[in-house]
């Protein structure tokens, strides 16, 4: 609205004027004003002094101030409510949001100092490189190996003379969005944990335990796992659908045969283990074998590991219609995981290259 060019004042002094016996018209016509325009006045500050229409005259300010101020938090509340739903973290995100308040009228400067984000970051570019080729690289190990961490897969890009600092690639890891999914929760162990007496050398002592897995038809069948607890191989892994004390007599037998007799063997207390035939095998071949205290999965804590992995990239990625299927993926499993996986507790190199590592130096002592 177009401001009078008459102050309060003047005005007052036009309606006493007016007041004090001269003719409307000629009041009017004197200051250049129309009927209307006067009546107008009259019917504002009529009755009033000059001390009155000043005190009109701020509470007429004031009260803009407060509709522009009400008017204003309104505005940043729509704004913070369209963008409440997302979770304004990286710089990425903030300027998104801030470009989303454009939609409601407001300015850059405005909407940046509703949203706490600094004006600086709105105009920065990056310079940072795409590394488009790591990315890739780092895409084709994850989809090979589906359940392979940042870790394990800076590993694999190392085998392949791709130098990356690891909290870069866990960077670009992230940003790619291939975080693996934890599968159930973490189990907790009972009781005291006890830690084993590590072995000394590769063939020193041997782990075992079963892994029970289902066909697609709803059938079950179980895996024997042997581990050597020194180099972490994987001596054997033999699957069928039923699997007794005598055929685990006959299956160490052949192990044997292949790679000598162990100092110890370290099982659990299923029947398997607790046979007669176990029991005599034991007798005959003066192997000592270790019962973990029952309810204690990680007294025998190398197999249960290695059974973890296992499950997790082999039996839970692949289903199984036959038991020739099942003992051929396995097969192809264990000899990737002994030649080519690697293994973090063995300064991430493979089990396959730690047994070949102390063969050679044993051989040069």
């Amino acid at each position: 609205m177009r401001r009078s060019r008459f102050t309060e004042e003047q005005i007052i002094g036009i309606l006493k004027e007016q007041e004090a016996g001269a003719k409307t018209a000629h009041v009017c016509r004197k200051h250049g004003i129309s009927d209307a325009t006067f009546y107008k006045y009259k019917a504002r500050y009529g009755g009033m002094d000059v001390s009155d229409a000043r005190k009109l005259k701020a509470l007429e300010d004031e009260n803009a101030k407060l509709k522009k101020l009400l008017a204003e938090a309104m505005l940043d509340n729509a704004i913070l409510k369209d963008v409440a739903s997302k979770k304004m973290v990286t710089p990425d995100v903030k300027r998104n949001a801030v470009h989303v308040c454009a939609q409601h009228g407001v300015s850059q400067r405005r909407a940046c100092e509703v949203l706490s984000v600094d004006r600086s970051s709105m105009r920065y570019s990056s310079v940072r490189p795409d590394d488009a080729s790591i990315r890739e690289a780092m895409k084709t190990v994850a989809s090979e190996r589906r359940r392979f961490g940042y870790r394990r897969i800076h590993v694999m890009l190392d085998r392949q003379v791709i130098v990356m600092n690891l909290k870069k690639l866990r960077r670009l890891y992230r940003e790619e969005k291939l975080t693996v999914r934890k599968r159930g929760g973490r189990k907790r162990a009972l009781g005291t944990r006890r830690p084993l007496a590590l072995p000394s050398r590769p063939g020193e002592r041997w782990s075992l335990d079963f892994v029970s897995d289902a066909f697609t038809d709803g059938r079950r069948f179980r895996i024997l796992a042997v581990v050597d607890d020194f180099t972490r191989e994987c001596l054997c892994l033999v699957a069928d659908t039923f699997l007794s004390g005598v055929r685990l007599v006959r299956e160490l037998d052949s192990l044997i045969a292949r790679r000598g007799k162990p100092r110890t063997i370290v099982s659990d207390n299923g029947m398997e283990m607790t046979s007669m035939a176990i029991l005599k095998w034991c007798q005959e071949t003066k192997v000592d074998w270790h019962y973990i205290a029952p309810g204690k999965p990680m007294q025998n804590g190398f197999v249960e590991s290695f059974n973890g992995s296992f499950r997790d990239e082999c039996l839970n990625e692949t289903l199984f219609s036959s038991l020739a299927q099942a003992r051929a993926a396995i097969t192809e499993w264990k000899e990737d995981c002994d030649k080519n996986r690697p293994h973090s507790s063995l300064g991430n190199i493979t089990p396959s290259e730690f047994a070949m590592k102390m063969a050679m130096e044993k051989w040069a002592a």
